[in-house]
């Protein structure tokens, strides 16, 4: 009979060369070799530490055990190296200070059961430092501020940190899709814990991939623009094949039940890390042209260039200007101007566009102040380019604004036209577009506002009081 003592020897070492086996030491029933998803999960964190890899992007379904393995990755790197300084995000305060504890409580275990392997058995000697136990901050005996626990509502004052893990920092449909929510997540990001991460830290994104706008989507797209893409690991709850990604967590009929009641979106989102805009998107697919339309000789087949301009309410709001062209009852887009600049920008800016384009007819919204800019990029065409070509029509936009965009989105899709590169030509107003939810919250609708503005002076919609 091999003796205990050897047995329990070699897991301890075993725990300190491989994270997944530290894993199961301390919680085998969890961590079984059969589970394949943990085994690679596990793997995924501990190669990324070792690596020059600087971000990755861990998306996971709910209750595969995120926040466990992540506050187990936390004690593990803390007994490989206690220089380390890891800083922690999560939803709120109260489950930052129960991440923070239960870290805290491992390290500090004392052994009552020899047969029991604690923390100190794999990583003697590393303790947490007297009289600064607090709960969200605290210290090893060999460091100084080793750990942070923190939270869009909570403080980073005064930590740098080599490590940043951020852990679900959205927890309904409601925050998914409300614009300001997630806005408010990536200015906490940039402006709070990146400021904390000291050169050549590493940041770790663990969470359910709810929105492309998400903290993981903004993470996503904002390294691959700086040509350093984050390192990125999905895992389905239903294979390709249609079978569990682990059956004794998540049986098929379980999921069916817990599905069931929900929407396609939350479900796709919640355990397919399908982002939720993604299927609640009002505009579904956009039709585009690589050439305009023309005639035998090459010339171009419009009846009319016309604009339609929708003019900023509030210092918030974006001017958005399309000029269009008609053929043939479907609308070409020209050119667009969105912007939040102010009048002294937008109304030359808009002048300058009109007289370039040949517009014929500009239809500019006068709910609020359109009338007086409609006057001035009129005067800006006579004076700046002595043009009179354009017929300013000005008007009183009465119906109700989200109505108007629902009901005109199925011809927008099918009748409007926009050049193929018209993400790169018109970035902010593409996304804008592309971003749009049926339901929800969204921050802006001047896009879609202006643009049913050429459906229903193209498509036959109601019928504008002009001023």
């Amino acid at each position: 009979m091999i003796d205990p003592v050897i047995v329990q020897g070699a897991k301890c070492e075993l725990a300190r060369r491989e994270f997944f086996y530290y894993c199961q030491v301390k919680a085998p029933d969890f961590y079984k070799e059969d589970r394949a998803f943990l085994v690679d999960f596990c793997e995924q964190l501990q190669d990324f530490y070792f690596s020059d890899d600087k971000v990755l992007v861990v998306n996971l379904p709910p209750r595969h055990g995120k926040s466990r393995t992540i506050g187990c990755f936390v004690e593990w790197v803390l007994g490989k190296n206690q220089a380390e300084k890891i800083m922690t995000g999560s939803y709120n305060e109260t489950l930052s200070t129960t991440f923070s504890k239960g870290v805290r409580n491992t390290i500090s275990e004392v052994k009552a059961d020899k047969n029991k392997i604690v923390y100190s058995d794999i990583f003697p000697g590393v303790e947490i430092k007297r009289g600064d136990g607090a709960m969200n901050m605290w210290s090893l005996t060999t460091g100084y501020n080793n750990y942070l626990a923190t939270s869009p509502t909570g403080t980073a004052t005064g930590f740098g940190a080599s490590i940043m893990i951020i852990d679900d920092l959205i927890k309904s449909a409601m925050e998914a899709n409300n614009a300001n929510t997630l806005e408010q997540h990536w200015t906490w990001f940039t402006d709070t814990m990146l400021s904390r991460l000291e050169e050549g830290g590493k940041i770790i994104i663990v969470m359910t991939r709810w929105h492309s706008l998400d903290l993981a989507g903004r993470i996503i797209d904002h390294y691959k623009s700086k040509g350093q893409p984050a390192k990125t690991v999905i895992y389905k709850a239903v294979q390709d094949d249609g079978s569990m990604l682990c059956p004794e967590i998540l049986s098929k009929e379980s999921y069916e039940e817990k599905t069931q009641l929900m929407g396609l979106d939350i479900a796709s989102a919640n355990y397919q890390q399908q982002p939720i805009d993604i299927k609640g998107r009002l505009y579904t697919s956009f039709k585009t042209y690589s050439e305009l339309p023309k005639d035998a000789n090459g010339n171009l087949v419009f009846s009319k260039i016309q604009n339609y301009t929708d003019t900023a309410d509030t210092g918030d709001d974006y001017l958005c200007s399309i000029n269009y062209g008609v053929y043939n009852g479907e609308a070409y887009v020209l050119d667009v101007l969105y912007t939040k600049e102010g009048m002294e920008i937008t109304e030359p800016a808009t002048a300058k566009m009109l007289y370039d384009g040949k517009v014929n007819v500009a239809d500019i919204e006068s709910n609020n102040g359109g009338r007086g800019f409609s006057r001035n990029v009129e005067r800006e065409l006579r004076e700046r380019y002595q043009s009179t070509r354009c017929i300013m029509r000005p008007f009183h936009q009465s119906e109700n604004k989200i109505a108007r965009i629902l009901s005109n989105s199925t011809w927008i899709m099918n009748h409007l036209y926009y050049p193929v590169n018209w993400k790169d030509r018109w970035p902010d107003y593409y996304e804008a577009m592309n971003r749009y939810q049926k339901e929800g919250k969204n921050a802006h609708d001047d896009a879609p506002d202006a643009t049913t503005g050429i459906a229903e002076k193209v498509g036959g919609g109601p019928v504008f009081s002009f001023d």
